[in-house]
């Protein structure tokens, strides 16, 4: 008897088909990424078209006066007089605003260097502009900023998380309604303010109070004592 013949139709292709299947991830994965920023696109057309005389100054200023999270640390500022427990709520906000925009601009935005909207050619309205900035679009260093306060606060001052989410918000709106944004970039910028005030919140709780330090070390520098009762060093 003779060995059964493998034609080219039964050889396996293990090799071919893994690439195949890697390609056609990859068609699907930018499939998908495309018809999201189509999806951004709209929405930011969408908003830019949008007549809101009333809103526009408003949200212009509030956007201007979210530059450098000068809100959110004067609301620190207000929090760090107001007692023990706000004051812990203030600390817990800047650790937050540093760890998001730290993310944010030296880490986000130099891996995706997403451009900037065309506001011109989506016809912003002039009374919303703010200035243009130079920097990569994605994700939002101003949500960030303003998610990762709010959210940090609000973990340790419950009463002030409401008004302060709502706050972060309207910054997070403010950045499209002005045009310097797309809706994408502000909401990756909320993921990423939550997940800073996380982060900064795990580390504050690891990281030993005051008080604690001072009581570890006077326990290290108290005499033991041996088992003959007498104290040793």
């Amino acid at each position: 008897m003779t060995d059964p013949t493998i034609t080219d139709a039964d050889a396996p292709r293990p090799l071919r088909n893994a690439r195949d299947s890697a390609g056609g991830a990859g068609r699907l994965l930018s499939a998908v990424f495309g018809d999201l920023r189509a999806v951004d696109g709209a929405l930011y057309a969408a908003v830019a078209a949008t007549p809101t005389p009333t809103l526009d100054r408003t949200l212009r200023h509030l956007s201007h006066a979210a530059d450098h999270s000068k809100i959110s640390f004067g609301i620190a500022a207000v929090l760090a007089l107001s007692g023990k427990r706000p004051r812990k709520a203030a600390l817990a906000g800047v650790g937050a605003i540093a760890v998001a925009s730290a993310s944010a601009n030296l880490l986000g935005k130099r891996l995706v260097r997403r451009a900037r909207p065309d506001r011109e050619a989506a016809r912003v309205t002039v009374d919303r502009h703010v200035k243009m900035p130079t920097s990569a679009s994605f994700p939002s260093g101003h949500t960030a900023s303003a998610v990762a306060f709010a959210t940090a606060v609000g973990v340790v001052l419950p009463p002030a998380a409401v008004p302060l989410g709502a706050l972060a918000s309207a910054v997070g709106y403010s950045r499209v309604h002005t045009g310097v944004h797309y809706p994408g970039d502000v909401a990756a910028g909320a993921v990423l303010g939550i997940a800073s005030a996380a982060a900064a919140l795990a580390a504050a709780a690891a990281t030993p109070s005051a008080r604690t330090q001072a009581l570890l070390a006077a326990a290290r520098s108290w005499p033991r004592i041996s088992i003959g009762g007498a104290p040793r060093r």
